[in-house]
């Protein structure tokens, strides 16, 4: 077994929730794992380090024992994903320099953003792949495992508000 870190965000549905019995409920359900913060009204986010076979086990069953517990929670947001250079640089233990040089002073195309603005926003996994695919960087393989599940957990998360009829379309023109 390995050891995840990551942080699961939710709306609450209410803002009239009992944290005191919330944190029982969460205990009770398997999140003796996480550190819950409780800093914005109707919001919970817990920082889980949770030992699991893979990334994918650890998260899934981190968003499955707090729905276990708080039924009415919705999930916002996986954590690590959506990433600036100074977070990449955090995460591998080097420079934002050193990133930003790798990034941008690169022969090889450089992962697309998601956000071209102050700061520029990437998803990590696509970062982390290219700097291994590309760079030939070593990169921890459960970082980018768990990278990888939280970007599709966030991409799901964000296709609950889509229309398919329009994303078919959408799609359609994209291939």
């Amino acid at each position: 077994m390995k050891e995840y870190e990551f942080t699961l965000k939710f709306a609450l549905g209410s803002d009239n929730v009992d944290i005191d019995d919330s944190l029982e409920l969460l205990a009770g359900c398997g999140c003796d794992d996480a550190i819950v913060g409780i800093g914005q009204k109707g919001r919970l986010a817990l920082s889980f380090l949770r030992e699991a076979d893979s990334a994918n086990d650890a998260v899934l069953r981190g968003i499955t024992d707090v729905r276990c517990a708080l039924p009415q929670a919705d999930l916002l947001e996986a954590s690590p994903d959506l990433v600036g250079l100074t977070d990449v640089a955090d995460l591998l233990g080097v420079s934002r320099q050193n990133v930003r040089k790798l990034v941008f002073g690169s022969d090889a195309p450089a992962p697309q953003p998601i956000y071209e603005g102050r700061p520029t926003i990437w998803h990590l996994a696509k970062v982390l792949r290219w700097l291994v695919q590309e760079k030939d960087y070593g990169v921890d393989a459960e970082l980018l495992a768990l990278a990888e599940t939280t970007m599709q957990v966030n991409l799901a998360v964000t296709q609950r508000d889509a229309d398919a009829a329009s994303q078919r379309q959408i799609l359609a023109r994209l291939s």
